[in-house]
């Protein structure tokens, strides 16, 4: 039996969708509305005028978050707006056999059936300040083109249909009560092509009057029409939200768009002088490492980088939001990832998928609060590090590059990473075992350094230790403190902290890691 949208629904939807009162923007300049433009739009300028927070490298983890209408039909991926209107695909045949034809029932009419209506902003930032990330970046507008914030620009929004709240606004406000630094991400440059599928037979997206649906472009040969049209959007969750943090998907790499990029980039670092905050942005490919944050979507860096970079990357294996179904990793495959990322100099930002009520599932709730537990033992080992000379040591081959990291490694306590606080240097351990010897600090690894003491973090035990010319043989206590890693503080009588000699690398990336 096909679901139907029920018509009190539908015409909710059809008094929703009228015109928002519209604000300008004048995108050709960069300076911020009080003037403020020290950062141009090129890269060299940026580069010379731009300092990576400290709170975004001390903090190392956050949480991502997909939420939006593709939570309704909770099918196939967050993709499923594009996919329902691909002949023939699965999305496709399950929308018809579920809902009936994409004429009758477009992803339009999803929306009202989008309540929101166990969402609670404070209940979320409670969970997301147990899980131990430092700040989390909602997605305010996915490739589908719904804004889930009040908008002035797009009538399609949550506080004028669907939910008829300022999501966005009300997590900013409750993250920021938890102390949680609130970022966000937009996705609005995918729109122009996402919907093109449904012009290719009978559906709603053949409707030009419906804006949702975007440019419907044959494929990512963008204009400059609509890169103005990106930015000006871009600009207003600038001046709405102040987000300390914007991430982005890989298209505004795209050679129209980027120098648009370029002045998104000197007008929101503008901005920031005049907040008298630090910012930061992500995004994947096409930008040198040095004026942004170089981001790996599920995967990781195989080497450690000179500026900080991230992985983004999901619970669930097959979804960005909730689908049915879904197969969510352990929370010792993060936790391990999350150690290899931040001894390689970079952040890991973990997504969550909400279902369309606005409840997060127990079991990637449950996922979140214990690796809250593992860092409330180990965070020490995490936040406010710094990477040393050499990343680690081990036999295990970690994977590598963009969308490798769905099956777990398999580490043993041979598998060392390194991090380090001042005179402190720390040693994580990726499995247990009785002991192990750390070859990486023979008693030459620093110089006219030595070691004061050497404890595990989480225990009282009595660490065993001998420095050698093979290495440091570290025998391991009785009892674990805690699951997944373990992290044996090395206490020196001076700074080892002296870091990024060998590995590192800056660099205009263009394809993997």
């Amino acid at each position: 039996m096909k679901k139907k949208l029920p018509l009190l629904c539908m015409a909710a939807l059809l008094v929703s969708c009228q015109q928002p009162q519209r604000k300008t923007y004048n995108i050709d300049s960069v300076a911020s509305p009080k003037g403020t433009e020290v950062f141009q739009p090129n890269w060299e300028n940026i580069a010379e005028n731009y300092q990576f927070p400290e709170w975004f490298v001390d903090a190392k983890f956050g949480i991502f978050i997909h939420w939006g209408p593709y939570a309704v039909p909770a099918f196939d991926s967050e993709w499923y707006a594009r996919n329902m209107y691909l002949k023939d695909s699965k999305a496709f045949l399950h929308h018809l056999d579920t809902w009936g034809s994409q004429e009758e029932f477009g992803y339009k009419d999803f929306i009202p059936m989008f309540d929101a209506a166990q969402f609670d902003a404070a209940e979320w930032a409670d969970i997301f300040k147990r899980s131990g990330a430092k700040y989390v970046v909602p997605v305010a507008e996915h490739h589908d083109g719904f804004s889930m914030y009040d908008s002035d620009l797009n009538e399609w929004n949550a506080a004028r249909m669907g939910p008829h709240k300022d999501i966005l606004g009300l997590l900013k406000s409750a993250l920021e009560k938890e102390g949680l630094v609130f970022g966000l991400s937009t996705h609005r440059a995918e729109n122009a092509w996402f919907f093109n599928g449904g012009m290719k037979f009978p559906s709603d997206v053949q409707d030009m009057s419906i804006s949702l649906y975007g440019r419907r472009y044959e494929n990512e040969k963008y204009t400059d029409d609509l890169a103005r049209e990106w930015l000006t959007h871009t600009y207003e969750l600038i001046d709405k939200y102040e987000p300390k943090l914007i991430w982005f998907d890989w298209t505004v790499n795209n050679p129209v768009l980027m120098p648009y990029f370029n002045k998104f980039l000197a007008y929101y670092y503008n901005n920031a002088l005049d907040w008298g905050e630090d910012v930061v942005v992500n995004t994947k490919q096409g930008y040198p490492t040095n004026i942004h944050v170089w981001d790996v979507e599920r995967g990781k860096s195989g080497k450690m980088m000179q500026f900080p970079w991230q992985t983004d990357t999901s619970v669930g294996k097959r979804s960005w939001s909730y689908i049915d179904g879904e197969e969510n990793k352990t929370p010792e495959q993060i936790v391990h990832d999350l150690i290899d990322i931040v001894s390689k100099n970079g952040n890991l930002l973990l997504n969550i998928g909400p279902r369309a009520d606005g409840t997060i599932t127990e079991e990637q709730k449950e996922v979140l609060l214990s690796i809250g537990k593992w860092l409330e033992v180990n965070g020490e080992a995490i936040y406010g590090t710094r990477c040393w000379k050499k990343f680690g040591e081990g036999d295990a081959e970690p994977t590598k590059g963009s969308f490798t990291d769905n099956e777990a490694t398999q580490y043993t306590a041979r598998d060392i990473r390194f991090t380090t606080k001042g005179n402190d240097f720390y040693a994580i351990a990726l499995n247990w075992d009785t002991n192990m010897i750390i070859k990486s600090l023979d008693a030459n690894a620093i110089a006219d350094a030595k070691i004061q003491n050497i404890t595990l973090l989480g225990s009282d035990e009595k660490i065993t230790w001998e420095q050698t010319k093979d290495g440091l043989k570290i025998a391991f206590p009785k009892n674990k403190p805690c699951g997944y890693a373990y992290a044996f503080k090395i206490s020196f009588d001076k700074k080892v902290g002296e870091h990024l000699e060998s590995e590192a690398v800056n660099e205009v990336m263009k394809h993997g890691a």
